[in-house]
């Protein structure tokens, strides 16, 4: 007899994040992996491995997307549901830790501060600006120092005088670093001072007027970084919390919202997608002023999804162009 599953995918800028649940909530299946400029591409992957990990034994009854590119991959797999990213890592976070009073989520592109009282979301704020903030700038910084994301963290926390860095923004942070490595300060100590600039940054620029209160959750790939993780514990004077799932909690908190969601049917379109041909294109709009770019999904040739239409006057719309 197959188990049910509910499948979450989170599909970012940086990562593509998978996780298969079951009706009781405990995961079967994650993954965290790098999106490398094609998010088709890396979510067809992701199936395969949720596949091959676990065999026929589980049917999908539900799928909701989430993440900068949820419409797009929604349209991909067939999303029961479609949910924003601040729903999605609330849902998490509450979820795992019902206490929680402040969500912080550092991504590749993007940093969020989402604000729960009595397991409610009452107020968040983004910085989809400046990446002075965000994961982006440190895989930037290890790039150049010619070390790897996990050396840059493993590097940090040996600082035992870190040195004072720039961060409000990336290109002075980062000329900052140059002239602080040659005065000669110690790699360890530039590299957790760059960790608390980037935290600096995200609570003056993200977290500005907003009311901090412990607990505070801290999630998303940067959450990883054993330096950032210091330098909040630092700054605020308050240790947060990693959650078990840090790595992928919006597509732990998406697979949560498609288990609840009362699914009848599934729309998912099997792992058989995966290994097809699935192939994107745009058209110029010209039937009003909004003059419209509209992106076309084709599988294996086949139309099955349009959109980016401001009035929404394409979408679901398959009938062939002339």
């Amino acid at each position: 007899m197959k188990t049910t599953g509910y499948l979450g995918l989170d599909v970012g800028s940086i990562s593509t994040n998978l996780v298969v649940m079951n009706p009781q909530n405990e995961v079967l299946f994650e993954t965290y992996s790098r999106v490398g400029g094609n998010p088709i591409s890396s979510v067809q992957q992701a199936l395969l491995n949720a596949q091959a990990a676990l065999g026929e034994d589980i049917q999908i009854a539900g799928v909701c997307t989430t993440g900068s590119g949820r419409n797009l991959i929604g349209a991909v797999v067939g999303a029961d549901v479609i949910k924003n990213e601040i729903s999605t890592h609330a849902r998490a976070a509450i979820h795992l830790h019902p206490d929680v009073q402040t969500i912080f989520e550092i991504g590749g592109q993007d940093s969020k501060v989402t604000l729960v009282r009595d397991g409610v979301v009452v107020d968040f704020a983004m910085n989809l600006v400046c990446a002075a903030g965000t994961g982006s700038f440190l895989d930037s910084q290890a790039i150049r120092l010619g070390i790897t994301v996990p050396d840059l963290s493993a590097k940090a926390v040996l600082s035992t005088a870190p040195t004072s860095i720039a961060g409000r923004c990336t290109v002075f942070a980062e000329s900052d670093m140059i002239h602080k490595q040659q005065t000669g300060h110690r790699q360890e100590d530039i590299l957790m001072g760059l960790c608390h600039a980037m935290v600096r940054n995200f609570l003056s620029n993200v977290c500005a007027g907003k009311e901090i209160r412990a607990p505070i959750v801290l999630q998303g790939g940067v959450s990883a970084n054993l330096g950032i993780r210091r330098a909040f514990s630092e700054i605020l004077k308050i240790e947060p919390v990693i959650p078990k799932h840090h790595m992928v909690m919006g597509a732990y908190g998406a697979a949560l919202i498609a288990s609840k969601a009362g699914i009848k049917q599934t729309r998912f379109r099997g792992y058989e997608l995966c290994v097809r041909t699935i192939l994107t294109q745009s058209f110029g709009c010209t039937d009003c002023p909004n003059l419209c770019e509209v992106v076309e999904i084709l599988d294996a040739g086949q139309l099955i999804s349009r959109s980016g239409g401001r009035c929404r006057k394409w979408d679901g719309d398959m009938t062939p162009r002339q």
